[in-house]
């Protein structure tokens, strides 16, 4: 047997990091045994679905690495698909036209309430005769189309994470709505109903999804049954959480990849993060690895069953890892974009040299690749700006001493190297008789106005390149 797995996002928002974390999972699956990974778009809500949510999921998961053996198939042109085979269950008595309006529904939910009874369908029309369909069109009532599920049925299956399952058919809600009534007859297919479509057509071999869908799938094993069909395997995982517990939403702020993508975190920092939600390798302490390295071990014996707590602080790790590899030219090709958005300017192609330069001063230091902003900024602007940590210390009289010396040693036109910038400060030190960290520190804050960052001898030399340097030595003296 092939494997053969599945991602269907619905194009009504952007790809969210849950999605994102099935997908991982499902490829990870397809990848270890070396089956298909099929995309797929459901994108039948047609008041919601929309063509740049579509563009954004393809966009992110091929970001990510997660490249797709099939698809995309977009469920908007499957649509004859899903009508000639719900008609194939209303043909055998499986399904059937329900004719309750909307009124009768609310007053059914309202004395379910009233009597402390969950809500549910009361099969109503389920035995409807030709006579009251009848008089039921002559109203102008519109119907749908309803799949009838057995109350004293049990469905029971094993789920390759969570073990046996088993729902009872009375906790479903009642005969299930499959497909919704347009003007010339069966009209738009309802989730349940289309996915197991989709599934037996795509042949389909593992469902891997979050476990908010377990409910589903014990509707979903109902229709399988009823079209004849082998019921796939299926693995619920755990869904991820906020700091508190909750599923993650975007309450919680940063949710889709795309957000990811733009706070600077590299594609395959959080593919791997996202492989460690949920999943753990067979050596606990490996936390970083590839994604083909990942499929080599995968397995859901090692997915949990508890909620995956989504930690920011592990995310800025994981990604720093990949941030201080990476080769200094490939850096800086990924900062330009950042850079760029913050107004910053600079010749890319003129002034790449000195900008990889400036990368290889704080690669080091990154843990997003947004931090190169901030870090940068003393480079690309004329002005320094002092926080109150270089303020104090440029107030400080041995500061305005230091200062004073290193400036009239660059006046004499010495030739300033990684050695010369070391032979100042000792010389500085020596004869204004100061500690060197004193003059160090008077050095950061009058050319960066910051108490810390990146090398200081390296960025001093990289201010002298733009002559910047003298003139943050006598603005800071001003001050």
């Amino acid at each position: 047997m092939t494997v053969r797995v599945r991602i269907a996002p619905s194009p009504t928002g952007n790809l969210h990091i849950g999605t994102a974390r099935t997908a991982v999972f499902n490829w990870l699956f397809a990848r270890h045994h070396h089956g298909k990974f099929i995309l797929r778009i459901e994108d039948t809500d047609e008041e919601r679905s929309r063509p740049e949510f579509t563009d954004n999921i393809l966009e992110g998961l091929r970001w990510l690495g997660l490249t797709w053996d099939e698809g995309p198939f977009f469920q908007s042109q499957r649509l004859d698909i899903y009508k000639s085979a719900v008609q194939k269950l209303i043909d055998q008595g499986l399904a059937y036209r329900c004719y309750t309006t909307s009124a009768e529904l609310d007053a059914l939910r309202e004395l379910q309430t009233a009597k402390k009874e969950a809500p549910r369908y009361d099969n109503r029309h389920r035995h409807l005769t030709p006579e009251q369909e009848a008089a039921f069109q002559a109203e102008g009532r519109s119907f749908v189309i309803r799949f009838k599920i057995d109350d004293n049925r049990e469905i029971v299956w094993h789920d390759l994470v969570r073990g046996t399952v088993t729902w009872k058919g009375s906790d479903l809600g009642g005969d299930m709505v499959i497909a919704r009534a347009t003007d010339d007859g069966i009209g738009q297919p309802l989730y349940n109903f289309a996915v197991v479509v989709d599934d037996m057509d795509m042949e389909i071999t593992h469902v891997i999804r979050g476990e908010d869908h377990i409910a589903n799938t014990a509707k979903q094993i109902l229709l399988y049954e009823a079209f004849g069909a082998k019921v796939p395997e299926f693995s619920h995982t755990p869904l991820i959480l906020n700091k508190e517990g909750r599923k993650l939403s975007k309450r919680d702020g940063v949710t889709s990849i795309s957000d990811f993508q733009e706070m600077g975190f590299t594609a395959e920092g959080l593919v791997n993060y996202m492989t460690l939600l949920g999943w753990s390798p067979p050596d606990s302490t490996q936390e970083i690895f590839t994604l083909a390295e990942a499929a080599k071990e995968f397995s859901f014996d090692r997915v949990n069953k508890a909620g995956a707590k989504f930690d920011w602080d592990k995310l800025d790790w994981i990604n720093s890892q990949y941030i201080h590899t990476m080769p200094v030219d490939k850096l800086t090709e990924m900062l330009i974009p950042y850079w760029e958005k913050a107004g910053y300017q600079f010749d890319a192609g003129r002034d790449r040299a000195w900008l990889e330069k400036i990368t290889a001063l704080i690669a080091t230091s990154l843990k997003r690749l947004q931090d190169a902003v901030e870090m940068t900024k003393v480079f690309f602007s004329e002005v320094v700006e002092y926080n109150d940590e270089a303020k104090a210390q440029l107030q400080q009289e041995a500061s305005i001493t230091a200062l004073k010396a290193v400036l009239a040693t660059l006046e004499g036109g010495q030739e300033l190297t990684e050695t010369t910038a070391q032979d100042i400060i000792k010389q500085v030190m020596k004869e204004q008789n100061l500690k060197k960290g004193v003059v160090m520190k008077s050095l950061r804050a009058a050319l960066t106005g910051e108490g810390h960052g990146p090398d200081l001898i390296q960025s001093w030399l990289l201010l002298h390149q733009l002559g910047l340097d003298k003139s943050r030595f006598t603005s800071a003296l001003a001050k």
